[in-house]
Parts: structure tokens; C-alpha cells; sequence
């Protein structure tokens, strides 16, 4: 009888783990049918399933892999079986890459927003998050505020909503003001200096200390930004008078919570891909597995 209970134990244990992993990959790796529409419109032809050879993935089920990928950020080789092999989804994305399928997908959803919302242009923030890279690769330098371990910078550059715009990746040791005109030249869709009603509208560019450059002033200001950056105190200079009058409300505080929800997203919050090219759609890619929920929380 012992002998009985104790594999009725194993069996129960084992349905459990079963259950867990079903609802583990349920939860991570759906993609809805509108994120599959989006998609759809922009990824190649899909292979004939019954040609001669090894039988075809469906690409919807290695898009869910790809996004398993990106919300557990496991290793390739331990994606579930259910979404293929983790080659094949490892292949898949690097092809889709290569296409541009993922920039193509943004600026779609941006569109897409701008439609529903309008893309708030008149107030746009730029900052920088660090994040371990402890493969290394390319991108990569001595983060300074992690015992010079390696590490990547990630430049965003978003709208008065918190919604990405342009991204761009350096290494950890890489100052954020020498990757700002990059980033503010590198948008996945053209800038609008109109709102939705037709009319003329000035944008402001918001930063931290870390951009108070002159040559961040002089590009911002060279694309039409009316610049408002926070002032760095340089060495002798006296302390500046306290500010009075009338000030705008905080503004950069939206791209924390944009950074924050990128962190949420186990692939970003760790660098383990070393090719810069293979890590940028990673970067875009919070906003594209879950579009509806990004915009609806905004």
C-alpha cells in the first residue's frame, strides 16, 4: 500500500508540473490574433507545408516562441517544444531581422496610435538605461557603476506619453551625449511638427543633466526642438539663483515608466545576444507582443 500511495504522489506531482508548464507557456507565448495581423502583413511568403523534407513551422507558432524568448529571456535551446525548436525560432528571428519585419511592425503600430491618440510631438524626452551584458559582443563597454563589468546603453527617445520613438544601443562606458543626435535622427517614423487638427505646434526636448552639451543644444535645436535640459554645473561655476516664476510640470518622469516596462521583459533587462543587430529588435519588440495592452495603459 505504500508503495501505491507513494507513486499516486509522483503521478499527482507530476500532472502539477505539467499544468505549470502549460500555463507558463500559455501566458508568455500567446500571440492574439491582432498581433498575428500586424505580423502578417509584413513577414515573407510562409513555406508550403507539404514540400519534400523536414515539415514547416508555422511562423505564427515561432512568433510565439520569439515572444516566449523575449518575456523569460531563456536561452534558445530551452524554448517549449510546443513553438518548434529553439533553432528553428533562433533562425526565424534572425531572418526577420534581416527583412526588417520588426521595424516595419513599429512604425505600423505607431501609425496605428497616432490614429487613435495622436503622437504627442509637442513634448519629447530622451535618457539612457544601462543594462549587463555579461557575454559581451558588440555595443558593449565597462559599465562605471557596476565595478566595470560589461554592460550596454540603451538611448530611447520617446513622446510626452511615454511611447518609443527611436532607439538607439552603445556601450555602458559611452557618455549619453554622444549618442543623442543619433537617436533623435534615427526615428522609426517621420517627425510631425502638426497636430491632428492641421495646426502648427512647437516641440520641446526634454533631458537630463548628462545631455547639457553644446552639441546636444546646437543638433536639437538645428531639427527645431526648443530645448528645455537641465543645467550641469560646471567646476568654479557659482551656484545659480533659485528659479522663479512661472515653470513647466515635470515632464521626464514618462521615460523611467517606459524604461520600467522594458525591464519587465527578461531580454532586455540582461543582454545575452552579443550582435548589435540581433538585440535592437529586442529592444522594440515590448511594444509589438503586446500592442493593445501598451496602449491601452497609457
Amino acid at each position: 500500500m505504500a508503495h501505491v500511495s507513494q507513486s499516486r504522489k509522483i503521478r499527482r506531482r507530476e500532472a502539477k508540473a505539467k499544468q505549470r508548464r502549460q500555463r507558463r507557456i500559455n501566458v508568455f507565448g500567446r500571440v492574439s490574433d491582432k498581433v498575428w495581423g500586424v505580423f502578417l502583413k509584413y513577414l515573407p511568403p510562409e513555406p508550403v507545408p507539404d514540400r519534400p523534407g523536414r515539415p514547416v513551422v508555422p511562423f505564427r507558432q515561432v512568433l510565439g516562441g520569439i515572444v516566449y524568448r523575449l518575456r523569460t529571456g531563456a536561452q534558445w535551446k530551452a524554448i517549449p517544444a510546443e513553438f518548434g525548436s529553439g533553432s528553428t525560432c533562433h533562425r526565424r528571428f534572425q531572418e526577420w531581422q534581416a527583412l526588417g519585419v520588426f521595424e516595419q511592425v513599429w512604425a505600423d503600430e505607431l501609425r496605428t496610435y497616432d490614429q487613435r491618440c495622436g503622437i504627442a510631438w509637442n513634448w519629447q524626452i530622451l535618457d539612457s538605461a544601462i543594462i549587463p551584458a555579461p557575454l559581451g559582443g558588440t555595443k558593449t563597454g565597462k559599465n562605471p557603476t557596476d565595478r566595470a563589468k560589461s554592460g550596454s546603453k540603451r538611448h530611447l527617445l520617446v513622446d510626452r506619453r511615454g511611447v518609443p520613438l527611436a532607439v538607439t544601443l552603445s556601450g555602458a562606458n559611452t557618455p549619453d551625449y554622444q549618442c543623442a543626435e543619433a537617436t533623435l535622427r534615427h526615428l522609426v517614423i517621420r517627425r510631425s511638427w502638426r497636430n491632428r487638427l492641421g495646426h502648427l505646434i512647437v516641440c520641446h526636448f526634454c533631458a537630463d543633466k548628462g545631455y547639457d552639451y553644446d552639441e546636444v543644444h546646437q543638433v536639437a535645436r538645428r531639427l527645431g526642438y526648443r530645448v528645455h535640459i537641465a543645467h550641469r554645473r560646471r567646476r568654479g561655476e557659482p551656484e545659480p539663483p533659485p528659479i522663479t516664476g512661472r515653470r513647466h510640470p515635470a515632464r521626464r518622469w514618462v521615460i523611467e515608466r517606459t524604461n520600467s516596462w522594458h525591464n519587465r521583459f527578461r531580454a532586455l533587462k540582461i543582454r545575452w545576444e552579443k550582435k548589435r543587430r540581433t538585440m535592437k529588435p529586442w529592444c522594440i519588440s515590448p511594444v509589438l507582443s503586446s500592442p493593445q495592452g501598451f496602449w491601452d495603459r497609457l
